[in-house]
């Protein structure tokens, strides 16, 4: 009974994933030249043009009254060779933005390009009559191409639903018989099973308990277990490795070091010329999102933790001008070390020349950044033990220049060997 109530359930799931799978693919080939122009736009054209607003580029509403279809598809596959032929049109405005062209799109086929232009004019459309009107229009299209199928798979999903419903309760039915009919059985095996279970358990406890040697031993296996687990956790007190806190702005390092490659010390400037490596400064952010907006994955807009940053700045993206209301982003601390423990990232990055990643793990990968290495006096000892020096440095040929005056017995200044550095009294 229950193999033949596994296989029509099967079989019912089957018939109804095939049916809507059927519907899907249908409505969705209706809809895919609509979309293609769509998926274009946002993927190469968003990133410059918005199409009601002045973005990088100029807003793209009205464009196919103040440029026909060709020439539209002539400037948008290689404006250059338009401004260098000389079109009037291009050269207006190739003056108005500044002397800086269009990149070019010989890739796109005229029909892409053509497919860009028919989504352009929908949304200028859809803006110009609302969100409601708008939004009504397409879902009226949508339904009269797929009314008539739709109503045809729903009468058929409807009538096997029935189906389905009738057998499996027959199935149902029968099953609660026999399990009524064993029922008793199974309750009077489980009594005798537990009894004699129950039975086996209280002897064994009264022989375990007479026997003095086996308390003994098993009380001193508790004593050095409470004592390794107690040791454990005294010598991880102040150990986060793996600590992991939010912070204000979902700041990405696999998408900037990772996928862009940008160096670490293009933020952290400080890594190789002081103490602490430095937490950049908003400007530095700036520095390119002043244009990028990752709004390829926002629909064309710009992405909330960019629109964090403006913020914190203070920056306008369209007016492109910055107000007099900046506010500090507080970032919260990830590696700390006790007041006692002194640590100098320049000498570790410059003098010995260590990568980012063998104290702060792959950073490279990591969406969000977390407390890699334990930090610990053994962990640092051990990396001493075993890192080589690099003596291909001043700070070294200072030292040789300097005991070789000692041996001539000439004077030598504490200034001689790194006594002026700041750091040698103010850390």
């Amino acid at each position: 009974m229950r193999n033949i109530s596994s296989v029509l359930g099967r079989l019912a799931k089957s018939i109804s994933i095939s049916l809507v799978l059927l519907f899907a693919v249908t409505m969705t080939s209706n809809a895919q030249d609509a979309k293609e122009g769509a998926a274009l736009f946002k993927a190469n054209c968003s990133s410059c043009h918005k199409i009601d607003k002045k973005f990088t580029g100029p807003a793209l509403a009205g464009m196919s009254e103040r440029h026909d279809e060709e020439w539209l598809v002539k400037w948008i596959k290689n404006s250059g060779a338009m401004i260098a032929a000389g079109d009037p049109m291009a050269k207006q405005i190739f003056e108005e933005y500044n002397k800086v062209a269009m990149p070019a799109f010989t890739q796109f086929s005229d029909d892409q390009i053509k497919g860009i232009i028919a989504f352009v004019k929908e949304e200028e459309a859809r803006l110009a009559a609302g969100p409601a009107e708008g939004g009504a229009t397409g879902g009226a299209a949508a339904t009269d191409d797929a009314n008539n199928f739709m109503i045809i798979g729903m009468v058929a999903i409807f009538l096997l639903a029935i189906g389905v419903v009738v057998i499996l309760s027959r199935v149902t039915k029968t099953l609660e018989k026999v399990i009524a009919n064993n029922q008793a059985a199974v309750e009077a095996a489980r009594v005798r099973n537990e009894s004699v279970e129950e039975s086996g358990r209280v002897k064994f406890a009264q022989k375990f308990l007479k026997n003095k040697k086996l308390v003994g031993f098993a009380a001193l296996m508790v004593v050095g277990l409470l004592a390794v687990l107690g040791w454990q956790t005294m010598w991880n007190v102040g150990v986060h490795t793996g600590y992991k806190p939010v912070q204000p702005i979902k700041f990405s390092h696999q998408i900037h070091a990772g996928v862009n490659q940008i160096e670490c010390q293009y933020c952290h400037g400080g890594a190789y010329k002081s103490k602490n490596a430095s937490i950049p400064s908003a400007n530095v952010c700036m520095n390119c999102h002043n244009t990028i907006t990752a709004s390829d994955h926002y629909n064309g807009e710009t992405s909330p933790e960019i629109l964090k940053l403006y913020r914190a700045v203070d920056w306008d993206p369209d007016t492109r001008t910055y107000g007099d209301n900046p506010r500090p982003i507080e970032w919260v601390r990830i590696h700390n070390l006790p007041d006692f423990a002194y640590f100098n990232h320049s000498q570790h990055v410059s003098v010995a020349g260590i990568e980012c990643q063998t104290c702060h793990g792959p950073i490279e990968t990591m969406e969000e950044v977390y407390q890699y290495s334990p930090l610990t006096m053994k962990w640092c000892v051990d990396c001493h033990r075993t890192t080589e020096v690099n003596a291909d440095n001043k700070y070294y040929d200072q030292l040789i220049e300097a005991h070789e005056k000692l041996k001539k017995g000439e004077k030598m200044t504490a200034a001689m060997i790194g006594g002026l550095e700041c750091g040698k009294c103010h850390y």
